[in-house]
This record gives structure tokens, sequence and C-alpha cells, in this order.
């Protein structure tokens, strides 16, 4: 049998009993992917300008980022302020992504260079 088919009910240890902060499951159970430090992952971010779907409203958006949340969260602060405009980070799909709104692609190029993150795409 090497497939577990159990689940903990109770226990007295707190080891495990300590939950996971994401998804609020016994930590033996949890099945959130972990997450990837951006130091030790080689990464090239990827600019380019969205309309589609958003209103006819102009968005720019940086793919293919590390999926690690605390990196993305002050990444998209320091860009939302240095551009001066709103905006978010998602982590839903394989990669990060950062929408910035408005076409600010030459300000973002500049804030990433300057972040030493290596950037392509955009005009």
């Amino acid at each position: 049998m090497s497939e577990k088919n159990t689940r903990l009910v109770y226990s007295s240890d707190p080891e495990l009993n300590r939950k996971c902060p994401r998804c609020k499951e016994v930590v033996s159970e949890c099945t959130c992917v972990p997450e990837v430090d951006p130091k030790s992952v080689k990464y090239i971010a990827v600019l380019r300008i969205e309309k589609q779907g958003r209103g006819g409203k102009t968005v720019t958006v940086i793919d293919r980022l590390p999926k690690n949340e605390i990196f993305l969260k002050e990444l998209c602060t320091k860009l939302k302020k240095q551009c001066g405009a709103g905006g978010t980070y998602l982590t839903s799909g394989k990669d990060g992504v950062i929408e910035i709104q408005g076409d600010r692609i030459e300000q973002v190029r500049a804030i990433l260079q300057k972040e030493s993150i290596p950037v392509k795409g955009g005009r």
C-alpha cells in the first residue's frame, strides 16, 4: 500500500496539527505548490500591451515572472508607485504576472532594468 488513504482526525502533537498558511489544511494534507525563490531561478520578463476584453482600456502586462507572491507583491507595489498608476499581480497561471494600468511600457522597462531583471518584448 504505497498511497496514504488515511486522514488525520486528532493529534495532541502540535507539529502534526500545524496548518498551511495558504490553503488552511493540515500540513500533511496540504496540496499547495511550493513557492520558488526568485533569486535561484533564471527568468526573462516579457512585456506586452493588452486591450482585449478590458472595455477598451490599455494595460501593460509583465509576464513570465517567478511565481513567488512576496516577490510579485513588492515588485508590483514599486511599479505602481513609480509609474503613478494602478495595477495588480496574479499567481493563478504557470508563471507570475503583473498588470499595470495604461501604456507604460517604457517606464516599466526602465524600472525592471534598474532592478537588474532581464526584459524582452514591448516595442
